[in-house]
């Protein structure tokens, strides 16, 4: 990636956190005189959430920070592991969050305590709906421009602000208006499980990252389809593919004919990657040529990836996991 793309893509990040700490820190004072004023359990968990969305939106800012840093002696392939684990900071907090929430559910439900004030506590409710909307539509904007895992985590927890927010309003007045004993505690408990649900679906993309996942299959598909044009390639193997941050990595080896000067691979080489530059920007790519036949381990790795789809449509990559087979 260069470094021109790699430091635009850090300030769109770093604007997006700015952004989710201004609504965080703006919801936070509000939702404050509302639990002061209404004593709703509910409205509680909601202001727990929001004070949670704020370290961890600094803990985003820091992480799209760092992540955006070029790379140095000690980190040749960057910095872009530190959104990951901006996102698993956020993915405590959550879970803290819903576990002492539902603590707290539990508590009233059994005590019998109810809310007051509902009105203040539904217009706070609204506002943040509203404030939460416009914050979203920004957030989502810049991930479609620079794939950030830890502003895409950020937006999930938010997400799922809308549905909380929505909860405390229908808690409230449903205490309030129809007299419900328990809909503030049972609301306020099926909020907990909701931001437990959503800091496990959060994450397992840290997760990958952090673990080096492979692409997924339709896009290692893509890129097996640009290599597979070159005319003077006659195989491709041992395919390894990362993502870290925003940044894409990959290497792999190619057979070639094995009479071929170091000169004529190298130029092979290049233009194999100025195809795939084309189809994939900013992926850093590493390719390793081979005389035909020539396999370096027995394994998974030595099993051609460009061999023609078999009769029963399975793809290439998936063809692989099976025999080693040549073109």
């Amino acid at each position: 990636m260069d470094m021109t793309r790699s430091q635009d893509h850090g300030d769109l990040n770093r604007r997006a956190a700015y952004a989710s700490i201004s609504v965080a820190a703006l919801l936070l004072v509000m939702k404050g005189y509302a639990v002061v004023s209404t004593g709703s359990t509910a409205m509680l968990g909601s202001l727990a959430d929001t004070g949670l969305d704020l370290v961890a939106s600094l803990a985003t800012l820091l992480g799209v920070w760092i992540g955006a840093q070029p790379a140095d002696a000690n980190h040749r392939f960057g910095h872009g592991k530190a959104e990951a684990l901006a996102a698993m900071f956020q993915v405590v907090l959550i879970s803290l969050s819903a576990l002492g929430l539902a603590w707290r559910a539990v508590d009233e439900f059994l005590a019998g305590g109810r809310p007051a004030e509902a009105e203040a506590g539904m217009f706070v409710s609204l506002v943040a709906i509203g404030a939460t909307i416009l914050l979203l539509a920004y957030q989502r904007r810049i991930i479609r421009a620079t794939g950030s895992l830890a502003i895409a985590t950020d937006n999930l927890h938010y997400s799922s602000d809308l549905v909380l927010n929505l909860a405390v309003i229908a808690a409230l007045a449903l205490d309030h208006w129809f007299g419900l004993a328990g809909t503030d505690a049972g609301f306020a408990f099926a909020i907990a499980l909701w931001l437990g649900w959503g800091a496990w679906n959060a994450s397992q993309a840290a997760i990958e990252q952090l673990m080096d996942h492979e692409w997924p299959l339709q896009k290692r598909e893509r890129f097996l389809a640009v290599v597979a044009e070159h005319p003077e390639l006659r195989g491709l193997h041992d395919l390894r593919t990362r993502t870290s941050g925003n940044r894409d990595f990959v290497q792999f080896h190619v057979w070639v004919d094995g009479r071929m000067t170091v000169t004529e691979a190298h130029r092979v080489m290049d233009e194999i990657e100025e195809k795939l530059l084309e189809a994939f920007p900013g992926v850093e790519i590493l390719i390793h040529p081979d005389p035909d036949g020539h396999v370096d381990e027995a394994d998974l790795g030595a099993q051609d990836l460009l061999t023609p789809a078999p009769a029963d449509g399975a793809s290439p990559a998936l063809a692989a996991q099976g025999a080693p087979t040549r073109r």
